[in-house]
Formats: structure tokens, sequence, C-alpha cells
């Protein structure tokens, strides 16, 4: 083996340990997708309303960074799952907002529930004033994160989560 092929490429340190915590938590939301049986876009995309309570297809294809032939795909598979329910747009009959069901938001109640549970598990040796150091530190990591990180490509940029937001309104 080559020298070049042979070597080991790892991070150390907080960068280490960043990438640890994105790992478990992306572990975490496929473990969702597969107990409910969703493809991860379609739990993107089930998580995305749930957020924002009502969104047409345009602007849900411009979050998950997709054409609105794919969504169309997702969310009538959401739809037929009785996850998602089209509402009318009463502003304009030629467009809709899909919403969540009843169903789904008893699932999101309990995924958050469950989410909730397990960072209260993970952080319980920390004191109340750790646990908000901490919140803090990580709500400002991320948004330097945000602010710092460039696209490779010359797509416009997905829309952001919530404009404005702190951090509060992010999803799993």
């Amino acid at each position: 083996m080559s020298t070049e092929a042979g070597q080991s490429h790892t991070l150390v340190g907080f960068p280490a340990a960043a990438v640890e915590f994105v790992n478990v938590m992306q572990r975490n939301r496929e473990r969702i997708g597969q107990d409910a049986g969703l493809s991860p876009s379609e739990l993107r995309a089930l998580f995305r309303v749930a957020a924002e309570v009502s969104v047409t297809p345009k602007q849900l294809a411009g979050y998950l960074n997709m054409t609105t032939a794919a969504v169309t795909f997702i969310s009538s598979r959401l739809v037929d799952s009785g996850l998602l329910h089209r509402v009318n747009n009463p502003n304009d009959r030629r467009s809709l907002y899909l919403e969540l069901t009843p169903l789904a938001h008893q699932m999101m109640l309990d995924i958050h529930r469950d989410f909730v549970a397990l960072l209260e598990t993970a952080t319980s040796e920390l004191d109340p004033v750790e646990r908000d150091t901490f919140t803090e530190t990580l709500q400002s990591v991320a948004q330097s994160m945000m602010r710092h990180s460039t696209r490779a490509d010359t797509s416009e940029p997905r829309e952001a989560l919530r404009p404005g937001g702190t951090g509060t309104t992010t999803h799993l």
C-alpha cells in the first residue's frame, strides 16, 4: 500500500467532538425515519411542515433543494400515509398549502418528547448553569458556522429555517 493511500484522516479535539455529535444526531434522525417508515427526504419534508405549520410545495422544494416534481412525489406519499393534507390557498385557487394531519402532530409530539428525554439524559451530569452555558455556546457556534460557511456550488442558497431565528425553532 502506498503511503498516500494508507493515510488516515482524522480530527482531534473540538472538531472531532463536533463530528461525533453530528454523527450521533444523524443516526438518531435515521432511526426516527426508519421507525416511521419514512425516507430521509420524507422525514425532512415532514419536519419542515411541522416547523412552518403551513407551507406551499414551492416553498418546500426551495427548502429541500429539490424540484417541485420531486416534492409533489414526496408530499403525495405523505398525504397517502395520512401524515399531510392539502389545504386550498384562499388567495390563489391554483395554489395549495401542505399541513400536518392529527396523526403527524402526534408523531411530532412523540419525536420531540423522546428527543428532549435523550438530551436530558445526555446532559444530566451538567448543573443548570453549565447546561445554559452549553446551550448558549452551541447556538453561538451554529450561528457562526451559518455566517461563515460557503457553498461550493453557485446555486442559490437554501431558504433559512425561519427568518431572524435564534436557533430555538431548529428541528431535528
